[in-house]
């Protein structure tokens, strides 16, 4: 089986510092699967984009892109729902 690595960009890893600290182990957890599975079960391809992906865990957002070409999943966004698509439409 091919495994993908994955990068985080700054922001999104400055957004994952801040968020409580109860539910970034299980973040993470959920991202590094995403190595093994870029494409898991929940996860919704995002309209504006071909490679962009968006995975629900309650009322947190990972998004994501798979480069499929360079086996990469690039960590885009994480955070709490209001928050992800709030900045999103800026």
């Amino acid at each position: 089986m091919v495994s993908y690595k994955i990068l985080w960009k700054k922001s999104a890893a400055k957004e994952l510092k801040d968020l409580d600290k109860q539910i970034i182990p299980k973040i993470i957890s959920t991202v590094e699967n995403l190595s093994n599975n870029p494409f898991p079960s929940g996860a919704k391809k995002l309209i504006a984009s071909d490679f962009t992906y968006r995975i629900r865990f309650g009322d947190y957002r990972i998004i994501y892109s798979v480069f499929r070409t360079r086996l990469v999943v690039e960590i885009i966004r994480v955070g709490h729902r209001k928050d992800i698509y709030r900045k999103s439409n800026q």
